[in-house]
């Protein structure tokens, strides 16, 4: 039975925020896994001034999940996913660097995505959208770039599946990344990851609304993603965290004679179990099931040694001057070896790398909470280049 609580109309073709700038990059636009797309628009936002030279550009691929609102601006006064690490006199300072945020490719927050419509059909793309891969989002940032007449960034930061984009980025376009800052991400995805994002695709597969993907957009699937999300989650933070957080605190709400396994959905016994359906349902009244498929399975994919002999040849021959490699010590999503080999790999090369395992208790999303710690090592690594 899909109850679908806390349904609401999602009109996923203006799922973007209106502070973002949509531009058309380029025509018949070929994947690399195969298939065309016939126009490809990107999404971005961006903050401080561009100087003279082009010389201060900083650039920020995002998560699976964000949009391009990285922080609050003129245009948009609400804070932003990041609201706490970029703005004036912040770590990435929008006073000294001009940062664009871009959408990935596949995103429903702007850039062409299973949402978009397709010229050929004047219908959504839905699943007939081509197979996407993290070369694809990098090489649409590289067009958008262009068009933008950047010829070089000096600053190109990358947390999570945002840094999967920068190493593509840096390996297919060398000498073009002066300096970069991964954070928490990988070269490639290991089974445990791969598991965890099989599953979250099961999951909204298995939901009645999906229609093997051809949902009605004012009824989509929003359990299945609902459920994608908390599973997510769980993956994304650490047992630290809900140890010291939530131990086995109660709900105010709770009460001996609820249903004892919450079918309803409605009410939980602890909170921990409010706290993911919490923000679950915010998720899934934001985010495409289609969309969320795509860049998942583009994240399994993504495998950098194929761009090399190996991935520490790849890594060594990106020609970047300075890196700087953080990863958290309680993230199981992107554990600290998978940091420590970017380290090793830029390292061979001639680049100045920097590695650092920080101590933050929220797993892989410590860089979205603990900004301080994050805030410290970046402001610390930026004054030196």
């Amino acid at each position: 039975m899909n109850s679908n609580i806390n349904k609401k109309v999602v009109t996923v073709f203006k799922n973007t925020n209106s502070s973002s700038t949509i531009m058309s990059v380029a025509n018949n636009f070929q994947m690399k896994r195969g298939g065309v797309l016939a126009t490809l628009d990107v999404a971005y936002e961006t903050w401080g001034k561009l100087n003279d030279t082009k010389s201060n550009v900083c650039v920020i691929f995002t998560g699976l999940s964000a949009n391009t609102h990285i922080t609050s601006s003129d245009k948009d006064s609400t804070p932003g996913w990041w609201d706490g690490m970029v703005g004036p006199k912040k770590a990435i300072d929008t006073g000294k660097y001009y940062v664009i945020c871009i959408n990935s490719l596949g995103s429903c927050y702007g850039s062409t995505s299973p949402v978009s419509i397709n010229q050929k059909t004047s219908k959504p793309y839905r699943l007939t959208f081509p197979e996407l891969s993290m070369e694809d989002m990098a090489n649409a940032s590289n067009l958008l770039i262009q068009k933008l007449g950047i010829k070089k960034i000096n600053l190109l930061i990358g947390p999570s599946m945002g840094g999967m984009k920068a190493l593509a980025y840096s390996v297919m376009f060398k000498g073009t990344v002066e300096n970069i800052i991964l954070i928490s991400t990988s070269t490639q995805a290991l089974p445990f990851a791969i598991a965890i994002r099989s599953l979250q695709r099961e999951i909204i597969r298995k939901d009645p609304l999906w229609k093997s993907g051809y949902y009605d957009y004012n009824e989509p699937p929003l359990d299945g993603v609902r459920m994608a999300r908390k599973l997510g989650m769980i993956s994304y933070r650490s047992a630290l965290e809900w140890i010291q957080r939530f131990g086995r605190k109660k709900t105010s709400g709770s009460v001996i004679n609820q249903n004892t396994f919450g079918i309803d959905n409605t009410s939980f016994e602890y909170e921990i179990e409010s706290y993911l359906e919490h923000h679950a349902i915010k998720f899934q009244n934001v985010f495409d099931a289609n969309c969320y498929l795509y860049l998942s399975r583009a994240m399994d994919w993504f495998d950098l040694s194929e761009h090399a002999q190996s991935t520490v040849d790849a890594l060594s021959k990106t020609k970047i001057n300075r890196a700087l490699i953080l990863g958290v010590g309680t993230d199981i999503l992107f554990p600290i070896e998978q940091q420590k080999e970017i380290y090793e790999g830029l390292a061979q090369g001639n680049t100045k790398a920097e590695f650092k395992t920080l101590n933050c208790s929220q797993g892989h999303d410590s860089f979205l909470v603990d900004t301080e710690t994050f805030s410290r090592e970046i402001k610390s690594f930026l004054t030196s280049i």
